[in-house]
């Protein structure tokens, strides 16, 4: 079990015109979607979520654009040399009862030049609102991970959803479908396969300046089980500026040998938009 302090700055950009993009995933299980968490910390977007009034309506989201990116750069020298880069974004769109997100994610790290981690994500989630509480979601994703026993996992699938509690203080809402999941092994070895995404998003407001998230996605194949859980508190501390105390659990049934199934990461971030 490895744990891990992660320190990272995010930029708010708003995006004009341009096609349909927007709500918040569970792929990758957020991991790939969910991953972006884990190094912008989602904390520009959790802030935006929670005041907007239109998270507890028929769209989770605002009509329009909207979206954060962040850039993460650490290294140290001396005992040890070691080198971290980490980037990643989400662009969301809201039209009517569609809404649209795309994230992309990457870290890159050495200790002593040797390459340790080397991970890419990408995910696109739609989701169609029928009522204040009913959707239709439909997802992709693909994970690039030179470390991971799966070099290549890509998932495709689509589900039902719904909120089971909508209030301005508490919302909690789960989905779950069937997809397909490709997978490609260290050696190149591939397949493709029945696989399967159940996914629960709670949310809860202390205060207009705190609230707490906890995000939890589990993807079932033949292959394996993968599954994440990111418990985070949030602190706004003005209109620019946040900061979230974060702890995630990741979860692989079958890893490679030598590895543990569990790693549990720690994380603190600051974040400015503007």
């Amino acid at each position: 079990m490895t744990h891990k302090t992660v320190i990272a700055a995010s930029l708010m950009a708003l995006l004009a015109a341009a096609p349909a993009i927007g709500q918040s995933a569970i792929v990758g299980i957020e991991d790939l979607d969910d991953r972006i968490d884990d190094i912008q910390e989602d904390v520009s977007d959790e802030f935006a979520e929670a005041e907007d009034a239109n998270r507890f309506g028929n769209n989770q989201y605002a009509q329009g654009w909207d979206g954060s990116v962040s850039l993460g750069l650490s290294a140290t020298s001396g005992n040890t040399d070691t080198g971290d880069l980490s980037f990643g974004g989400r662009f969301r769109y809201g039209s009517g009862p569609w809404n649209h997100t795309l994230g992309f994610a990457g870290e890159f790290s050495e200790d002593d030049g040797i390459r340790n981690k080397e991970e890419v994500f990408a995910t696109y989630d739609a989701n169609r609102y029928f009522t204040d509480r009913f959707y239709m979601f439909g997802l992709g994703s693909i994970r690039y991970d030179d470390f991971a026993s799966n070099r290549y996992d890509a998932f495709l699938g689509f589900g039902p959803g719904y909120r089971i509690v909508n209030t301005d203080q508490m919302t909690w809402r789960i989905q779950a479908g069937p997809g397909a999941r490709y997978i490609e092994d260290q050696l190149g070895d591939d397949t493709t396969e029945v696989a399967g995404i159940a996914s629960s998003r709670f949310y809860y407001k202390f205060s207009e300046t705190t609230f707490l998230t906890n995000d939890t996605d589990i993807l079932v194949s033949d292959e394996n089980t993968a599954a994440t859980n990111d418990l985070g508190v949030n602190f706004k501390m003005s209109d620019r500026l946040a900061t979230r105390f974060s702890y995630r659990t990741e979860y692989d049934s079958d890893p490679l040998p030598g590895l543990e199934s569990t790693d549990n990461t720690l994380g603190v971030s600051l974040v400015y938009g503007f």
